[in-house]
């Protein structure tokens, strides 16, 4: 295969009538999105683009999913914009992007008129009403090769612009061929879905369900608030797969929801984008035995995952659990500061290369080159691998531990996020002086410390919430005197992340 499309046809050809894709309002089968992909991408030819991207601009649901693989017959790449994004944000993501259209529903139309773009707007609604034209649509297939761009995530920047991640189907076929044959995904899986489509994470179900020809249950929102509910809802929709973030099946722990709902179909629990506490895995397993548990790891930049590690021994409460080893077509190694490969137990940054790899920033070839670097170990031919930033190390088992960041960027509620685009954002704020943004580990809270005349938190956090989504904004505010600086003069980093809670309207002494 070349083109992610081609599992949509193939599943539509031997299980018309199976359920693709269900929400909490539409269900669709394989057939009926066949035809309705079509006819969107049919009407999006009338840009007379290619290769361009695409923004779609539709909440979480089966029209989401629609919009994206009309997009991609298109001949086109789309771009998820979360709708609950704050309008500057958008703004911010577009300038870099331009892209050449939005697609929306009517639900978001409105919003979607008043961001800062010229372009055409597509309603969803309208565009699968569009008769398919299957000549033009195969000429469009025929220029299309197997590196062009599928779709862009765009994640958090160290400079306070959102970076565009953008993966070809070339990484998608390569990454969900993986998925499909480890965790055998078949055409009896059938997925509940968790992760937001703005998350790399939901790329592994959404597209293992088309290439095995599977079912996925986008779950509502809302039942993450209610454990008991939210069994009942896998329980009563058959969910044998699943693939979370910690957070969410922290909640079913914590809540000993597994008490008084037993989900007898469930045989895989896949989770990534966070550490997994192993207090909370051991709870999970003691009630579910016999049920698989895996831990994947993975950067936006590696499609969504490029180690797992499949539990396979009893763990202590204390004891972290390893990101295992590279995925098959997937290679990673462990470099330090000298450029010499580590050894066992050495720490150093993990390094990934193979065809998992995304293509690089959309319209940022400056960080693209930062991330995006010749192989160190290999001087004989042109080979990219990608820095991925996080330092570790193997144990005794030859398996790969996470140890730290190597930067300012930090994982929380899943999100890869810089704390310096945090930074950004707040520093545009009027009558601020300065500031800077830790993040706590244990309590895994962001911890904003600042100073400036005339604001307080109340004031500061209002203009924060129109410049930051809701998992970027800090959740707890710390107004000082005077910034604390280090011998370079330099804000202290480290001293303000060991010792916040001492701060409170006072400075370091000394």
């Amino acid at each position: 295969m070349k083109n992610i499309l081609e599992c949509i046809e193939r599943a539509a050809h031997f299980s018309p009538k199976k359920t693709a894709f269900t929400d909490d309002k539409h269900s669709v089968s394989y057939q009926t999105l066949l035809e309705k992909s079509k006819a969107v991408g049919t009407a999006l030819l009338s840009l007379k683009a290619q290769n361009r991207p695409i923004a779609v601009f539709i909440d979480k649901s089966v029209e989401t999913l629609t919009a994206f693989f009309g997009v991609v017959y298109s001949g086109n790449f789309y771009v998820v914009i979360d709708t609950h994004m704050p309008v500057d944000r958008i703004n911010i993501i577009f300038k870099t992007l331009s892209p050449v259209a939005v697609l929306t529903d009517e639900q978001e139309l409105e919003k979607a008129r008043k961001l800062d773009f010229q372009g055409e707007i597509f309603t969803i609604e309208q565009a699968s009403q569009c008769c398919a034209e299957e000549e033009k649509l195969q000429k469009i297939r025929q220029n299309m090769i197997d590196t062009d761009p599928l779709y862009a995530l765009f994640t958090s920047g160290s400079t306070g612009v959102p970076k565009g991640v953008v993966i070809s189907h070339r990484n998608v076929l390569a990454y969900s061929d993986w998925v499909v044959k480890t965790f055998q995904i078949t055409g009896e899986t059938v997925f509940g879905n968790q992760t937001p489509f703005y998350f790399s994470m939901s790329v592994t179900d959404v597209f293992s369900t088309i290439r095995a020809g599977a079912t996925l249950h986008i779950i509502p929102k809302t039942l993450f608030s209610f454990p008991i509910k939210l069994l009942e809802y896998l329980r009563d929709k058959k969910v044998n797969t699943i693939y979370w973030v910690p957070s969410a099946l922290c909640i079913v722990a914590n809540w000993k929801a597994l008490d008084y709902v037993e989900v007898p179909d469930l045989q895989k629990v896949l989770f990534a984008g966070e550490v997994m506490p192993t207090k909370q895995l051991n709870m999970l397993m003691d009630k579910l035995p016999g049920v698989l548990f895996a831990n994947l790891y993975g950067p936006t930049e590696t499609t969504d995952i490029c180690t797992y590690y499949t539990v396979n021994r009893k763990f202590s409460d204390d004891e972290p659990l390893p990101i295992g080893n590279a995925c098959n077509n997937c290679d990673v190694f462990v470099l330090k500061d000298n450029a010499a490969q580590a050894l066992a137990g050495e720490e150093g940054e993990l390094c990934v290369r193979g065809s998992f790899l995304a293509l690089g920033y959309y319209n940022n070839p400056e960080q693209t080159k930062r991330a995006f670097v010749q192989n160190p170990l290999n001087s004989c031919y042109p080979e990219v691998v990608y820095k991925t930033g996080d330092i570790v190390k193997y144990n005794e088992y030859g398996e790969l531990i996470y140890v730290t960041r190597k930067d300012f960027q930090i994982k929380h509620m899943g999100y890869r996020i810089e704390l310096g685009e945090i930074e950004t954002a707040v520093n545009a704020v009027d009558g601020l002086s300065g500031c800077c943004c830790v993040y706590d580990n244990k309590k895994e809270k962001l911890v904003l410390v600042y100073t400036g005349d005339h604001i307080d938190d109340k004031y500061l956090m209002d203009h924060i919430s129109s410049r930051l989504p809701d998992y970027m904004r800090p959740n707890k505010l710390i107004k000082v005197a005077q910034m604390p600086h280090n011998a370079n003069g330099k804000i202290d980093r480290k001293w303000i992340k060991a010792n916040y809670k001492t701060l409170k309207n006072r400075v370091r002494k000394g």
